[in-house]
């Protein structure tokens, strides 16, 4: 299967479509259009606002709050990030979690299989234990085992091993699949 890469001219393209079909769902939206693209990694961070700002750039007819759109460089899908989400660093794992299904790294695999393996598997208990609270004996037992025996712990063990975020961003939505 031959993967597309999607131009920042293809990428203009969609976003202006999408912002067409949403004004014909909506009608009592403003016109909008796009204002700035930038390439990313991921593709292209597209920048969107009303046409009556674009043309006047007066302040009293900017839309504020609603964050760009990336659109995917490998298959042309839209997603909106936040303008809360966008701002804070660390948006990108974010994507590549919620979009792609990229699991995260484990922040604390690497210590517990040098412990394990240097200081035996209570210690690595412990100190699992100590860095992820959450972890009651049986997961920290349940982790280090898959641990000393190569493999990666389950999902559901990880993510207890993570800090919780207090204001966690707002998700990342797609808002069309791919492009044909």
């Amino acid at each position: 299967m031959m993967r597309t890469v999607v131009t920042k001219e293809r990428a203009v393209r969609l976003v202006e479509a999408l912002l067409s079909r949403e004004r014909q769902e909506s009608p009592w939206l403003p016109e909008l259009a796009v204002l700035d693209v930038e390439e990313h990694a991921l593709g292209w961070l597209v920048f969107w606002q009303s046409v009556e700002y674009i043309r006047s750039r007066e302040l009293e007819k900017m839309l504020v709050g609603q964050g760009p759109y990336l659109v995917d460089r490998q298959d042309g899908s839209i997603h909106h990030i936040p303008v809360t989400t966008y701002v804070r660093e660390g948006w990108e794992e974010l994507y590549l979690q919620q979009v792609k299904g990229v699991r995260p790294p484990d922040p604390l695999i690497t210590a517990v299989q040098v412990l394990v393996h240097s200081d035996g598997t209570m210690a690595a208990m412990r100190h699992l234990r100590k860095q992820a609270p959450l972890l009651g004996p049986q997961e920290a037992k349940a982790y280090v085992m898959a641990v000393r025996d190569g493999a990666e712990p389950p999902e559901e063990l990880v993510s207890l091993t993570r800090k919780r975020e207090t204001f966690p961003p707002l998700s990342i939505e797609t808002l069309a699949g791919p492009a044909q």
